[in-house]
C-alpha cells in the first residue's frame, strides 16, 4: 500500500512539472508583431511614406496639425478652460474675490435678515405675547419665527423691489460692476433703517466713533446698523410692556379672588390661564398685535 501511494504521488508530481514546462515554453515563444499589427488607414489627399520596415504610413499635414487616426480631415480640438480670471471689465474685481464675497454673504445672510430688517422687533413682540398669556410652548418657536419671517418679507417688499431694480438687475445685465451694485443696494436699506432709528442712538454711535458732523444721507453703515438694532430693541420692549398690562390685571384679579375664597393652595396661574385665553380671543388678539406691529414701522 505504501509503494502504491508513493508511485501515485511521484506520477502526480511528474505531471505537474510537465504542465509547468509547457506553459513556460508557450510564454517564451517569440511573436511576430509586425504581422499582427493592422496597417494604419490612409488619409485621402496625403502622401504615403514608406518606413524602413516596409510599412506605409500617412505623412502628417504640412500645417503641423496632427490628424487623429480614423479622421478624414484635420480639425481643431475642443478645448475646455476653467479658471478664475476676471471678466476683463474695467473697475470690476476678479471672479475669485467675487466668490469669496458671495460665500461670506451666504454665511452672514441670517444675521443680515435679523439685524437689518424688521425681523428683530416682530419676533421679540410675538415672543412677549406668548409669555404674557402664560403658554411658553404654544405657539411653538417654529411658528413664531415663520410668522415673523413672512411679516418681514411683507414689510420689506418695497425695499427689496428697489434693491432688485436699482442694483441687482443692472449688475446682472453688466451695466454696473460689483462695487457700484453694493453701493446702490445699500441706499434703500439705509433709508429704511434711518426711518426706524432714534436720533439719540445715531448721535451716540457717532460720538463713540469720533465722527465729524455728517449728513444723514452720508452716514456709514457701521453707524446706522448698531443704532438701528438698539432702537428696535427699545421699541420691541416698550410694546411688550404694553402687552403685559392687561394679562397682569387678569392675574391680579384671579389671585385676589382666590385669596378671598381661602383657596391659597390653588396656583393662580392655572386658574387665570383660561381667562387670559378667553380675553385674547374675544378681542381678536392676533389681529390687533399684527396690525400694531405693521403700523409701527415707518416704511
Amino acid at each position: 500500500m505504501k509503494a502504491l501511494a508513493f508511485n501515485s504521488t511521484r506520477q502526480g508530481l511528474r505531471r505537474v512539472c510537465l504542465l509547468f514546462l509547457c506553459s513556460l515554453g508557450w510564454l517564451l515563444t517569440p511573436v511576430d508583431i509586425g504581422a499582427q499589427t493592422p496597417a494604419e488607414p490612409s488619409v485621402p489627399g496625403l502622401p504615403a511614406v514608406v518606413t524602413p520596415e516596409g510599412s506605409a504610413t500617412t505623412a502628417p499635414p504640412a500645417s503641423g496639425v496632427a490628424v487623429a487616426p480614423g479622421s478624414t480631415s484635420p480639425s481643431n480640438p475642443l478645448r475646455l478652460n476653467i479658471g478664475l480670471e476676471g471678466s476683463g471689465k474695467p473697475g470690476d474685481v476678479s471672479v475669485a474675490i467675487q466668490l469669496v464675497v458671495v460665500m461670506t454673504l451666504l454665511t452672514l445672510a441670517p444675521s443680515m435678515v435679523i439685524l437689518m430688517t424688521s425681523f428683530t422687533r416682530i419676533v421679540i413682540v410675538l415672543g412677549f405675547v406668548r409669555t404674557a398669556i402664560g403658554v411658553p410652548s404654544a405657539p411653538s418657536n417654529q411658528i413664531i419665527v415663520g410668522l415673523s419671517l413672512f411679516l418681514t418679507f411683507f414689510l420689506m417688499g418695497p425695499v427689496f423691489d428697489r434693491i432688485n431694480g436699482e442694483a441687482l438687475q443692472p449688475y446682472l445685465s453688466g451695466q454696473v460692476n460689483s462695487s457700484q451694485a453694493f453701493e446702490k443696494a445699500a441706499v434703500p436699506l439705509r433709508e429704511f433703517m434711518l426711518k426706524q432709528t432714534r436720533t439719540r442712538d445715531l448721535e451716540f454711535f457717532l460720538q463713540l466713533g469720533r465722527f465729524p458732523p455728517t449728513r444723514v444721507e452720508e452716514l456709514p453703515m457701521r453707524v446706522v446698523i448698531p443704532a438701528f438694532v438698539i432702537s428696535e430693541l427699545q421699541t420691541a420692549f416698550q410694546m411688550g410692556f404694553m402687552l403685559f398690562l392687561p394679562f397682569l390685571v387678569v392675574d391680579f384679579l384671579v389671585g385676589t379672588v382666590l385669596m378671598a375664597l381661602g383657596m391659597m393652595m390653588m396656583p393662580p396661574a392655572i386658574v387665570s390661564l383660561p381667562f387670559k385665553l378667553l380675553l385674547f380671543v374675544l378681542v381678536d388678539g392676533w389681529h390687533l398685535v399684527v396690525k400694531s406691529l405693521i403700523e409701527s414701522f415707518r416704511v
